[in-house]
């Protein structure tokens, strides 16, 4: 059987930014969707949303932070890269916040794009992989993790988190009360040996525990261990 090819949303203003990831993404396989308008984009997803989503930050009219804010009132698991065409850390952390699963800064390799996108498409793979061979539910305290239905609930309500997200709190609800160092939780979330800043692990943290407050206000189970990484305590305090 023929394998279903993955479609890929590409949202820039930039043509030649547009018309150079489109075709490397056909030479990879992939069946790219170009627009060149936040208002455009947003149209087309609230019909049919892409596979992955490439998303500029700053765009005319609508920006790539308010665009993955609508994008996420549809859908928490599509995953999302956003380009920055400034190299600074503030845009960062606003996208991934807003909800973003990587970033990569303008002017940028197509080779690294294209790996990042490969490494997403992966981690997305071994979820449904490990959902198969390991139905057994993780529980710590009042959190479980369905790994054959990838959800997660606290205290019996359900969490909607991105894919990063989950791979991050499934690597610290497997042990709870053990330190994950920032490096550690890169490896177990994206299982590919890519670089990624440790304010990556920090902005997708930060989401986490608002996920969480929005449920519980009282949540604080991820907790910060200065100077070396974070833990899930199981248990409230």
């Amino acid at each position: 059987m023929e394998n279903i090819k993955q479609v890929i949303a590409i949202v820039d203003d930039e043509e030649n930014i547009r018309e150079t990831i489109s075709y490397s993404l056909k030479d990879e396989g992939y069946i790219p969707r170009t627009f060149s308008d936040g208002y455009d984009a947003w149209d087309a997803f609230q019909k049919n949303l892409p596979d992955l989503i490439i998303l500029d930050i700053i765009m005319p009219r609508m920006d790539g932070l308010e665009l993955c804010r609508k994008i996420r009132s549809l859908s928490e698991t599509v995953p999302v890269i956003f380009l920055s065409s400034k190299d600074e850390e503030l845009d960062k952390i606003l996208g991934l916040e807003m909800g973003g699963d990587d970033y990569l800064c303008k002017p940028f390799s197509m080779k690294e794009l294209l790996t990042r996108i490969k490494v997403i498409f992966r981690r997305l793979k071994t979820i449904k992989e490990n959902d198969i061979n390991d139905k057994d539910l993780v529980n710590a305290g009042e959190l479980t993790i369905d790994r054959l239905s990838y959800t997660a609930k606290w205290k019996n309500k359900k969490l909607i988190l991105t894919l990063t997200e989950y791979m991050l709190l499934l690597a610290l609800a497997r042990y709870p009360g053990h330190v994950k160092n920032r490096e550690q939780l890169i490896k177990e979330a994206y299982s590919e040996n890519i670089y990624l800043s440790d304010r990556t692990i920090d902005s997708h943290i930060k989401r986490l525990r608002k996920k969480f407050n929005e449920i519980d206000p009282d949540f604080c189970c991820i907790e910060t261990v200065y100077g070396l990484g974070y833990r899930f305590t199981a248990e409230s305090i």
